[in-house]
């Protein structure tokens, strides 16, 4: 993980690197990617030309200590990455054996003996990404980019120092401060940090996918790591029996970060996860939100604005978690006139601050729920209201009430498809004819990874992955498909950014009526479809066919269709 302090500094169990033994593991090293077979061939041959040792290739990462003793710009400069610091003097390793001149030059500045092996160009250059990444992260965080975390007191914010929490030399403290600027560098949403059998897990997750952040961390480290991310939030330190939830802010320069903070115990010890609300950084997307930054089908984003110029009823988005069903939301407001209607939101928490309207936060502890707020917002001569999410009947029958009463009311609330939606209404105890009767619309909308442009690569995919996904060979014969391949500006997850997917159905007196009577789901999806519904897997298919994503990806998030229905 870039940018991680080594919190082991018992140098006697360090050995020699050119040995051939692999001693570069931790969370103080950063990761490097094995190059392929012709790359390491291709370098041998390097080697033997000018009798230089080929790096080891158990070498699989680069010691972020070692690291640190030199000056940042010494490898773009002399083209070589730092391996290792002995008594016999510095290892490096290079592609390019012959800038003898320059190479003299970093052996009197270091004033010690430079030995160089050769590496193969993409292991090279995997390594070279990680270390100028680390650097210019670190050049950042020494120029005034310390974190430093907010407290909210009755007289107004006071801002403590993290390293005033406790020893600064502490590493548990620098590894904790580090874990949070690296994953707000990476657009990690959710920080993970898990006990297993292997170590403590740091996981992050950017567009919506986890990955490991780094190699395990000893489970000695567990507990301590735990309590500071406790002693931030303000949790109980000494309870770790029950799940605890907390937040904390961080002001990172002139910028605020929210992190909201969930412990739970399991069978190795407690496991936290971060979530990152970046909200200035979602307020200033916000200015650039619209229905066309979201990436679904121009389609379905003029029934979308059919929709919301609705002068009553409701709009309902559904999705998982994380599926992007408040930013859908805020960018159909976007296109509304803000000047000429007044739209009241009731939120938890508020994740964009929007200028024009009227923003309301949940505060349950103070009993500011969603229903209690929603009846006052109805006292406020409203003409669109947005409710966060429905989570029970109280709240689900004062929002069909207001859209019955003159209101468009735009909400999301929890379900896999448009048609479990109506089971969830239904399950609330909510009557059928007054819930079809108010509703306008329904979208189902989940968020697809779309390829890195800068290393996408086109191909055939295999006919097993075609089979198992239920797409007929013919569809791709003559269509360009690409997989991701990973580079330095994707963080080698061949994914960069994610675009909406939607299924949305638009209520009409046939379906109205079908609703009304219980008729079955293949029923309602056939009467749906001549509606001009298309489902999520349809919806998912055309950005493949489209080449802005990949097969597995669509299989990630959709169900392979199966026969002539979809889920």
């Amino acid at each position: 993980m870039s940018g991680l302090p080594k919190i082991d500094s018992n140098e006697s169990e360090k050995q020699p690197i050119m040995d051939g033994t692999d001693t570069l593991t931790g969370l103080s090293h950063l990761e490097i990617v094995p190059a392929p077979e012709a790359s390491w061939a291709d370098a041998e041959a390097v080697a033997n030309r000018y009798g230089l040792p080929l790096v080891s290739r158990s070498i699989r990462s680069i010691d972020t200590e070692v690291l640190s003793q030199i000056s940042p710009e010494f490898p773009s400069r002399f083209g070589v990455v730092p391996l290792d610091r002995t008594s016999e003097g510095w290892f490096f390793a290079t592609v390019d054996p012959t800038r003898v001149g320059l190479l003299d030059d970093l052996e009197a500045l270091l004033d010690a003996p430079v030995h160089l092996s050769i590496a193969p160009e993409e292991w090279f250059q995997k390594a070279m990404d990680q270390v100028v990444g680390n650097r210019q992260m670190l050049r950042e965080v020494s120029e005034d980019m310390q974190l430093h975390l907010v407290r909210e007191t009755d007289e107004g914010e006071e801002l403590l120092s993290l390293e005033g929490l406790g020893n600064d030399r502490s590493p548990i403290i620098r590894l904790v401060d580090s874990t949070l600027m690296d994953a707000f560098n990476k657009r990690a949403s959710d920080i993970h940090i898990e006990s297993s059998s292997e170590g403590v897990l740091i996981k992050y997750r950017v567009d919506g996918v986890l990955f490991r952040a780094s190699e395990p961390l000893d489970m000695r480290f567990q507990d301590q790591v735990i309590s500071r991310i406790k002693v931030m939030s303000e949790l109980d330190i000494s309870e770790r029996r029950i799940p605890q939830d907390g937040r904390f802010k961080v002001r990172l320069g002139q910028q605020d970060i929210d992190f909201r903070v969930s412990i739970m115990p399991s069978i190795f010890g407690e496991d936290a996860v971060i979530r990152i609300l970046d909200k200035q950084h979602l307020t200033d997307q916000f200015h650039g939100l619209s229905l066309e930054a979201l990436g679904i089908h121009d389609r379905e984003k003029e029934r979308v604005r059919r929709s919301i110029r609705e002068p009553y009823g409701m709009i309902l988005v559904t999705g998982p978690t994380g599926s992007g069903k408040t930013t859908t939301l805020y960018a159909a407001l976007s296109e509304i006139d803000r000047e000429q209607e007044k739209i009241i939101t009731i939120e938890d928490p508020v994740e964009y601050q929007v200028p024009g309207v009227v923003q309301i936060p949940v505060n349950e502890a103070k009993g500011l729920t969603f229903a209690r707020g929603l009846r006052s917002i109805l006292r406020h001569d409203p003409d669109k209201i947005m409710v966060g999410e429905i989570r029970d009947s109280e709240t689900a029958q004062i929002a069909i009430q207001s859209a019955l009463t003159g209101h468009l009311v735009l909400t999301t609330v929890h379900a896999n498809n448009v048609f479990d939606v109506l089971g969830r209404f239904l399950h609330m105890g909510i009557e059928a004819h007054q819930f079809v009767s108010s509703l306008n619309c329904v979208l189902a909308q989940r968020l697809i990874r779309i390829l890195c442009p800068h290393c996408k690569e086109p191909y055939l995919p295999p006919v097993d992955l075609l089979q198992e996904s239920n797409i007929p060979r013919q569809k791709v014969e003559n269509t360009a498909v690409y997989r991701a391949k990973g580079c330095a500006e994707c963080h080698r997850l061949g994914y960069h950014g994610r675009h909406a997917i939607v299924e949305m159905l638009v209520l009409n007196d046939h379906l109205r009526d079908l609703i009304r009577s219980r008729a079955g789901t293949r029923e309602l999806k056939l009467a749906a479809r001549s509606a001009g519904t298309v489902f999520l897997r349809d919806a998912a298919e055309e950005k493949w066919l489209a080449g802005e994503t990949t097969l597995e990806e669509i299989n990630r998030v959709t169900f392979a269709d199966k026969g002539e229905e979809n889920k």
